[in-house]
């Protein structure tokens, strides 16, 4: 749904609804989105953060097939401005873990999918307004064993940026690519993701690619590259991370970077490792996602591939240690028992944005809903949705 006169747009994703095939994902947005619309937006436009997998995505390619879904989102005053094309195969139900990550960058098949996705969004954008899809962030960090694993990577984005400078050429309109920090990946903290853009993606060499695969003159070819090429900054991701939020956003600033998607999310903080709080959270431990854990203590950062290792660090005695979890929790809540969520992070930023818009897409992403413990899941899913979607709007005086 559009927020004040500014071109900001606020959704949900629809990852939080299992389903991989085109036929699950078009039920789950008829039974879904209407109801999510009527609590929040009643009588007005509302926007779709939409999840595709890349087989519910082969599938929206028949002409048909789109054409009864844009028939369908014009009967419900739905519209599409942003993809989700994190999660490429199986997201729910079933084991995920590090493999939410293949095929990642250094994979063809990553470029020939986002470039496919790019495609579909064209089609469903409405006129006048920019489009967004989110992606992996290169890759798993311990898969990358060597230089020439992000050199591949970073080849394949400025390729998937030409074809989105190539898109808007043929269709006029623009498509940006937002690239998802994440703990124990390549692309985790900001600082990472400024190297990683100055070094690859804004380099004299990546604006001489964009020169010879579109054409375009440098100073063209740069503006592109900047233009079609920014960050999804999930606001667990960096609150997991402890990241600093005026700090970050005005290094991306510095470094021209675009928040292209900004989602709203929350994880677990646990202030300080006791018996008791380490026996609530292993009730978190779930076998379906990767649940990566940031410690900090004595002003240093320590890293955990998922809750597992580290929870077995823990000797029983009470440590003076903060952990902050990367499982997103919904965000109307900071009280969680014997610990509180990473919610504050959130409203710092959304207090920055107020004063000055982070970005135009703002999207929900609290996709743990199957996996969450029980107390959390009162009420249903679809008042759960419409309950985190006006808080942000309260939240924004919107």
């Amino acid at each position: 749904m559009k927020l004040g006169s500014n071109g900001v747009h606020l959704t949900y994703c629809s990852n939080i609804h299992p389903g991989e095939t085109w036929s699950d994902v078009r039920a789950n947005l008829e039974r879904y989105i209407p109801v999510v619309r009527d609590r929040v937006n009643p009588g007005e436009p509302f926007g779709i953060g939409l999840r595709l997998s890349a087989q519910s995505s082969a599938a929206l390619t028949d002409p048909d097939t789109m054409g009864e879904f844009r028939d369908f989102l014009k009967r419900n005053r739905l519209y599409v401005f942003t993809l989700n094309g994190f999660p490429y195969g199986t997201f729910h139900g079933a084991r995920v873990k590090e493999e939410v990550y293949l095929p990642d960058w250094r994979d063809p098949e990553r470029l020939r999918y986002t470039n496919e996705l790019a495609n579909l969004l064209v089609q469903l954008l409405p006129d006048g307004m920019e489009g967004s899809i989110s992606t992996v962030p290169g890759a798993f960090k311990p898969a990358i064993g060597r230089s020439e694993d992000v050199t591949r990577i970073a080849e394949n984005f400025l390729r998937h940026v030409a074809f989105l400078i190539d898109l808007k050429a043929r269709s006029g309109r623009h498509i940006a690519l937002a690239i998802e920090p994440e703990p124990f990946c390549m692309l985790e903290t900001v600082d990472e993701c400024v190297t990683f853009f100055e070094e690859h993606i804004f380099s004299q060499q990546a604006v001489r690619s964009i020169q010879e695969w579109t054409g375009l003159g440098a100073t063209a070819a740069a503006d592109a590259l900047r233009a079609h090429a920014g960050l999804c900054l999930d606001l667990c991701h960096a609150a997991v991370e402890f990241e600093d939020a005026h700090d970050c956003l005005r290094r991306l600033d510095a470094a021209g970077i675009r928040v292209t998607k900004l989602q709203i999310s929350a994880g677990l903080r646990l202030a300080q490792i006791s018996a008791e709080s380490l026996q609530a959270l292993k009730q978190y431990d779930d076998p379906v996602y990767l649940h990566q854990v940031v410690q900090k203590s004595g002003g240093i950062l320590r890293r955990f591939a998922d809750l597992p290792e580290a929870m077995a660090t823990v000797n029983g005695v009470e440590q003076a240690r903060e952990w902050r979890v990367h499982f997103h929790v919904p965000i109307f809540l900071d009280d969680l028992g014997e610990f509180s969520s990473t919610r504050f992070f959130i409203r710092e930023v959304l207090a920055i944005h107020r004063e000055r818009p982070i970005s135009e897409h703002l999207e929900v992403e609290t996709y743990t809903w199957g996996v969450l413990p029980e107390t959390l899941r009162a009420g249903g899913i679809e008042k759960a949705i419409a309950r985190e979607l006006s808080w942000v709007r309260e939240e924004l005086g919107a």
